[in-house]
């Protein structure tokens, strides 16, 4: 299967600055324009500065951090070292900003800080608990060592490759410097010449200085690969917190989910299948008090209450087959889908490629995922045919509903696809929907793949 529905969701482009078109043709290849590129100067820039600002940081962390673990022995060293942990984090946001103007690196805000109340000493408390103040403390020390080697490195290559690329000229601008042991300098009032029977160390010196000038900037480049791993993995927010934040995010979905479908089957049997047997008892009662005044009229009201018997327990099984099929726990999800293709308006061709049964609670999800496509076919799609594919990569359960529809749905407009992949977030799942108008109309789901436990 051939997945495009990776382009157009803001992924990063190759340059990683706002604007570059991955498809743009330039006349010059890469290494020829990349000494004069923005992108060059900017990374630049950003070792140039990167110097002063870590000795400031550094000295600024060392000093404080120092300044509180000495004052330990007092009541003053908790708070000190509170005011640096800050103070890291502050510059941290400077770096963050920093390395997003010249090196296109987003990096979001670490975690904040949790205070269970307001106060100061709850302030101090948090900072001091907060992994990203620690991390921002550590940046600061890692950051001078590193920023001076890449300073170095950087202002020595450059420097020398500029120099010997110019070299030429230095014999116009400085003649004194020119001669050689061959060379012969003639100096006037107005004017001076220079004769050189050597050409051949100008070629070869400029030649140098060109290789040194076209492998400057990927020099540079590579130095800020560590700058990038740095900010990211010290002054952004860690993978445990930002894992936490989506679990909190994802079980506020799965108790709105679970609350809606409880009001949902409530809603449900009591205008249903609970209205229609209050009805029935009625009809019973009614027959009763017949039965021995007209036993024809009461022989016809027990036939119209069998009817009304046969309704609600139709109602009762489609409320069942809404919370769980007993299909899907007995045969699995080939069948449950077959079943629920059947009772869509048009033909659907159902492929299940699995060796195995995934767990229940995946399983369950995967079949009211494509039920719920099913039904959107049925009801606005307009469409003729349809297909459902459900096969296994790796450890992904992969769903594929396809219709020739007119096309038009958004997950973006609030729809009931919009619920439907909030559902699917809730479990690390996705939904991808490919519908431009006049269709057709591909929907694609991912859910992680969770083998059935042996009984």
């Amino acid at each position: 299967m051939s997945t495009e529905y990776g382009q157009g969701y803001g992924l990063p482009t190759e340059s990683g600055y706002p604007g570059h078109t991955e498809g743009r043709r330039h006349r010059l290849p890469a290494a020829l324009r990349a000494p004069v590129e923005g992108r060059t100067w900017r990374e630049l820039g950003y070792v140039l500065l990167s110097l002063p600002i870590s000795v400031l940081l550094f000295t600024y962390a060392i000093t404080m951090v120092s300044l509180g673990a000495g004052l330990l022995v007092t009541f003053l060293g908790v708070p000190v070292l509170a005011a640096a942990l800050a103070g890291c984090r502050g510059f941290g946001a400077v770096e963050r900003a920093r390395a997003r103007g010249l090196l296109g690196l987003e990096v979001a805000e670490p975690e904040p800080l949790r205070m269970k109340r307001q106060g100061f000493m709850a302030w101090t408390g948090a900072v001091l608990k907060s992994g990203a103040s620690w991390r921002a403390l550590l940046y600061a020390v890692l950051q001078l060592p590193w920023a001076v080697l890449s300073f170095v490195v950087t202002v020595t290559v450059w420097s020398v490759g500029w120099s010997l690329l110019t070299y030429p000229l230095w014999f116009w601008v400085f003649p004194m410097h020119a001669a050689g042991q061959d060379g012969i300098q003639l100096y006037g009032d107005e004017h001076h010449r220079i004769y050189l029977d050597n050409p051949f160390e100008i070629t070869v010196t400029a030649g140098v200085g060109l290789l040194f000038t076209l492998a400057t900037p990927w020099i540079v480049r590579a130095l800020t690969v560590v700058d990038r791993v740095m900010v990211h993995g010290l002054l952004g927010p860690s993978r445990l917190a930002t894992r936490v934040v989506e679990l909190e995010s994802d079980r506020g979905v799965v108790v709105d989910t679970a609350a809606a479908d409880l009001r949902r089957i409530e809603r449900d049997l009591h205008d249903g299948a609970q209205a229609r047997l209050v009805a029935l008892a009625m009809d019973l009662g009614l027959a009763k008090e017949k039965l021995r005044e007209d036993p024809q009229v009461a022989a016809r009201m027990v036939d119209e209450a069998h009817g009304e018997v046969k309704t609600a327990l139709q109602e009762l099984r489609d409320l069942a087959r809404g919370i769980h099929p007993a299909v899907l726990t007995d045969r699995g999800l080939d069948a449950a889908l077959s079943s629920v293709a059947s009772r869509c308006t048009v033909p659907v061709q159902v492929e299940v490629d699995l060796t195995e049964r995934p767990a229940p609670a995946i399983e369950g999800i995967a079949y009211f995922t494509v039920s719920e496509l099913l039904q959107n076919i049925s009801k606005h799609s307009r469409a003729t045919w349809a297909a459902v594919e459900v096969w296994r990569t790796e450890n992904r359960l992969m769903l594929q509903v396809v219709d020739n529809g007119v096309g038009g749905a958004d997950v973006s407009e609030g729809s009931g696809l919009a619920g439907l992949a909030e559902r699917l977030d809730a479990v690390d799942g996705i939904l991808v929907v490919d519908s431009p108008a006049g269709g057709p109309t591909r929907v694609t789901a991912e859910l992680p793949w969770r083998a059935e436990r042996t009984r």
